[in-house]
């Protein structure tokens, strides 16, 4: 290594008047790095140029630091609105000069802090459920292969009547809506919960008294941390009491996020395992397009843990059984129902797909 002399020669300038030395004299003046100790030298990590390492300003440069009069200098001055301006309490339309930040921004007036932390199943997904069901529905298809013929989706005529000449296409049998196109899965579009909707359809002879509606409504607050709405009837029908707009059918909660996994995690650790000799959901549930459905009878409402708790605020014969609807971004059931199993939802029975 070749040694640097020390001398006098080596000073800046500005350590010349000082009584220390800066850190480029510092490193000028060192001979070799075994003569490096801590007491006179500084840490070889630091980088040599590093501001923090530099030497504070004069007092009178200090003093005369005037900001304002600086800005006043300018000869193009910032616009007024830069500084001054707030998100509008009110939105007026996409041609409005003030336009609201987005509600991800800290200055929006619809910033939600957060999360702080993740539910102990969304960390299991993203960890190691997603990689897993990328292993398990991922079909490779080498670059340049060409998509293979897709088979007719519609209906037609066996044209045994002659009616049936130039008619359209009907649709699949048993449904008014085509179902969903399977997609190949690749990590773009691995299977993941969207969101989940807990409903209880109230019988039509406890209409008449609203506390069967109140205690659903408490239930499901309490279950799934979500207000539950009440649904009401869409038509007047004389037999059943029905108004249309007046009477209550039902209340659901839709979780998404958080409570989606929360809601769901309870149901897996807690309430399923303590259900005798529960079987599990039907394999057939499904709707063809990633939804799958199942319910929980009053007995297995009564184990979550916010209504054990206060199992006694509750009369035992007006607690609700609840309809679940779990809806994933899968195209068809097969890849929900891998989706679920791998969360520690148990099936039974024939698998539809």
């Amino acid at each position: 290594m070749m040694a640097v002399s020390k001398g006098p020669s080596r000073l800046l300038p500005f350590c010349q008047k000082q009584k220390f030395m800066c850190f480029r004299c510092q490193w000028a003046t060192r001979r070799s790095a075994s003569t490096y100790t801590i007491e006179t030298d500084l840490s070889e990590d630091v980088v040599p140029d590093s501001s923090l390492l530099a030497p504070q300003p004069d007092q009178d440069i200090i003093t005369a630091w005037d900001p304002v009069q600086r800005s006043r200098n300018r000869r193009r001055q910032l616009p007024p609105s830069r500084y001054k301006f707030r998100p509008p309490r009110y939105y007026r339309g996409p041609l409005h000069p003030h336009q609201p930040p987005p509600p991800s921004s800290p200055n929006s007036r619809l910033f939600v802090p957060g999360p702080f932390s993740l539910p102990r199943l969304q960390q299991t997904y993203t960890r190691t459920l997603a990689p897993d069901l990328l292993s398990l529905l991922y079909t490779h298809h080498p670059p340049g292969t060409l998509p293979g013929p897709t088979g007719q989706r519609l209906r037609g005529w066996d044209n045994t009547s002659p009616y049936h000449k130039n008619r359209p296409l009907r649709g699949p049998r048993g449904r008014a809506v085509l179902p969903l196109m399977k997609r190949p899965i690749t990590f773009r579009n691995i299977p993941r919960l969207e969101k989940i909707v807990v409903h209880h359809v109230i019988r039509s002879s406890d209409n008449r008294d609203s506390s069967y509606l109140h205690v659903a409504g408490m239930i499901l607050q309490a279950v799934t941390n979500v207000r539950a709405t009440v649904c009401k009837a869409r038509h007047s029908i004389a037999n059943f009491r029905m108004t249309k707009d007046v009477t209550a059918m039902a209340v659901k909660a839709e979780l998404k996020g958080e409570d989606m996994y929360c809601f769901l995690s309870k149901v897996v650790d807690v309430v399923m395992p303590r259900i005798k000799e529960y079987k599990g959901v039907s394999g057939g549930s499904g709707d063809g397009s990633g939804n799958l459905a199942f319910g929980l009878q009053p007995s297995a409402v009564g184990m979550f843990p916010e209504v054990e708790v206060n199992y006694d605020m509750y009369p035992p014969k007006m607690i609700p059984s609840i309809d679940v609807m779990v809806c994933t971004t899968a195209t068809n059931d097969r890849d929900a129902r891998v989706l679920l199993s791998s969360m520690g939802i148990p099936f039974h029975g024939k698998h539809a797909n």
